[in-house]
């Protein structure tokens, strides 16, 4: 797959579908109370570390990383989409959003605390995740934590319409959580739980926690 060509239909179709987008999953974490359990842990694993920025990769309107700043997380957002970014800064204003790639990552070594991808990777091919794990590695501190939420199967479909009916070209790729997991580890990651789940986020939902080895 032309990474340039998956990229750059990612970014439209998140530009078009913004503001539509934005108010359709508003609500959804309030109902689900297993995933603000997670989230809720994560916060208390950074605090574990010593606290420190957190990045919210592919943070989409910013819904996770406003919920993280309410759990005393210091948490940023990056997305790929500016129309996203444009959303996220007008929703949450005050917070830290900017442009960029998973693909990317334009971050220093070592300049988070912890870092999270909250079915963010759902677009990204499989022979792309272990170039972004190992960017997320290189971020994130020897330690730190990292959150993982995606949509579990074993199909890749083509999205050409969505949140309000705008169309939309990208793919979403569903995968299983124990592929995901050895993906984390050849990358770095000590993979220390994965749980499957179903709610208003995903039909079915896989989690993981994974630290950063040092």
């Amino acid at each position: 797959m032309d990474v340039d060509g998956w990229l750059a239909d990612t970014r439209t179709s998140y530009d078009t579908v913004a503001a539509s987008y934005a108010h359709l999953v508003s609500g959804l974490l309030a109902e689900a109370p297993h995933e603000r359990a997670a989230l809720r842990l994560f916060a208390e694993l950074v605090d574990g570390v010593g606290g420190g920025p957190v990045a919210d990769v592919g943070c989409g309107t910013g819904r996770i990383t406003a919920h993280l700043r309410t759990l005393g997380v210091d948490a940023f957002g990056i997305d790929l989409s500016p129309g996203m970014i444009a959303v996220a800064r007008r929703d949450h204003p005050g917070l830290r959003f900017e442009v960029g790639s998973m693909t990317d990552l334009d971050l220093a070594d070592g300049s988070v605390a912890g870092l999270i991808a909250w079915y963010s990777l759902i677009h990204i091919p499989d022979d792309q995740l272990g170039a972004v794990f190992a960017h997320f590695r290189r971020v994130v501190r020897p330690g730190g934590p990292l959150l993982l939420g995606f949509h579990v199967g074993d199909e890749t479909t083509l999205k050409t319409a969505g949140y309000g009916g705008h169309p939309m070209k990208v793919h979403v790729h569903r995968r299983q959580p124990a592929q995901v997991a050895a993906w984390l580890h050849d990358s770095g990651f000590r993979v220390e739980s994965q749980t499957t789940l179903t709610s208003p986020e995903s039909r079915l939902g896989g989690i993981i926690f994974g630290r950063r080895e040092p």
